[in-house]
């Protein structure tokens, strides 16, 4: 049988990773795929030979298109990022009968929709495992594995640069600011870090997360995203006075009114298993109503933990080439035309408890005042701390956490609070999830 030809787009970190890999496991990939896989076309603007095992077998070229457009290929690769030309270049292979395997979480989440209903009408397969955590295989778990299963709620540490500032922070008492320059100096966030400091980056594969888990179609659009910039060391310490831990998850939930999606730092107790995911590393737990919970945890980013999902997707199109399409693995696990209009529920509708943090007046009243204004908008207080002032300091810090209440209801209990006269500044407030 003839080989599997495959053209990579993108010869960098990732590119170079999954080039190495299909070279240097080569025969244990044919015995898994049932065919020989080689890389024969690759396209790069600047690259190194470098490090890339057996590259002088390749032909490399700075034209994307040229490799798309070559009828010799079988898999087009597509790892050079970004919205375009990532998206022309997809939309071209399918159109000229290519199979197409992405790590480009962006591009799914943005342009999904559209790419996955090319693919179906020709009848050609859109693999992309690893635009998610990347080495760890949740978008196989969730297409396969959890089938069976009316999956209730998924809630992920999906970016590593943030899970990193956020340990650093805790177990360091360190500044975001100080900890960033670092994640910058060890190539772990990008110069401009935005996207992942942000959340813009795990909203991207949280929308994902939440198409194939509820059978929705992508609307990143509509994922609620809030970023870990203004975290302070004080709020890491008070959570972990009251058993907590701040990470930044992912969230997304079916309720009777819609879905859940959302982005933003969260305090969830130290006892469960993610509660302790620390450095870059990733993790996504899983509620399935046959299966209960699973953890799906590894490296999120890298060289070859991304390029091992990429050859893994590689692999499973190989396996599926002369396999009708109408019997494939839909590609965002249920059928096309089975996937529902339930809708995006707006971040006011959401249900969530809350940390809460004040600067106030040190003196009689205070508390009572705060307490009535929470109580006439319905919402109890679960836990407490006032702290001590500092000598000579006429204002102290309030921390208190709150049971469940709906997010409109705190914004407006919030605001009537900042109007206090015996409270400066505005309330920091962190969403906090038992993940039970």
């Amino acid at each position: 049988m003839n080989p599997v030809k495959v053209g990579l787009l993108g010869l960098g970190t990732v590119g170079g990773g999954t080039h190495n890999v299909l070279v240097r496991n080569a025969a244990e990939i044919a015995r898994r795929a049932g065919r020989e896989i080689v890389v024969t076309h690759a396209a790069a603007r600047e690259y190194s030979a470098a490090g890339l095992e057996g590259i002088d077998r390749v032909t490399v070229g700075d034209d994307a298109f040229a490799v798309v457009n070559n009828p010799e290929i079988d898999i087009v690769v597509e790892l050079i990022g970004g919205y375009s030309p990532a998206r022309e270049l997809v939309l071209q292979a399918i159109a000229n009968g290519k199979h197409v395997v992405t790590a480009n979480k962006a591009l799914i989440a943005l342009h999904g929709n559209e790419i996955f209903e090319a693919a179906q009408r020709r009848g050609v397969t859109v693999a992309f495992e690893a635009a998610v955590a990347g080495g760890v295989p949740i978008i196989k778990s969730l297409r396969e594995g959890l089938a069976a299963n009316h999956i209730e709620w998924i809630a992920g540490i999906i970016n590593g640069t943030g899970n990193f500032i956020l340990t650093e922070m805790k177990d360091k008492g360190r500044d975001f600011a100080d900890v960033l320059a670092e994640a910058q100096a060890l190539g772990y966030a990008e110069a401009d870090p935005t996207f992942d400091v942000e959340g813009i980056d795990a909203a991207h594969k949280l929308t994902i997360l939440a198409s194939l888990a509820f059978g929705i179609p992508l609307q990143f659009e509509r994922c609620y995203t809030e970023g870990i910039s203004r975290i302070e060391p004080q709020d890491v310490t008070y959570a972990e006075q009251f058993g907590y831990r701040i990470k930044h998850l992912g969230v997304t939930r079916r309720t009777e009114h819609g879905v859940e999606l959302r982005v933003h730092p969260t305090l969830i107790p130290e006892r469960r298993l993610i509660a302790n995911v620390d450095g870059v590393m990733n993790a996504v737990l899983v509620m399935g109503d046959a299966v209960g919970p699973t953890l799906y945890y590894g490296a999120g980013a890298g060289s070859l933990p991304t390029a091992s999902a990429v050859v893994a997707d590689i692999i499973d199109v190989t396996r599926t080439l002369t396999t009708d399409p109408e019997n494939r693995v839909p590609h965002l696990a249920f059928q096309p035309g089975e996937l529902s209009d339930m809708p995006v529920l707006p971040i006011d509708d959401v249900f969530t408890a809350y940390y809460l943090r004040m600067t106030v007046e040190d003196r009689p009243g205070v508390l009572a005042a705060v307490s009535g204004i929470l109580s006439e908008h319905g919402i109890s207080i679960e836990a407490m701390q006032q702290k001590e002032p500092a000598e000579g300091a006429a204002q102290v810090p309030l921390v208190m956490l709150t049971q469940s209440v709906r997010e409109s209801q705190m914004k407006a209990a919030l605001a009537q609070i900042e109007a206090l006269d015996t409270v400066a500044g505005a309330v920091v407030r962190i969403r906090v999830e038992q993940l039970k």
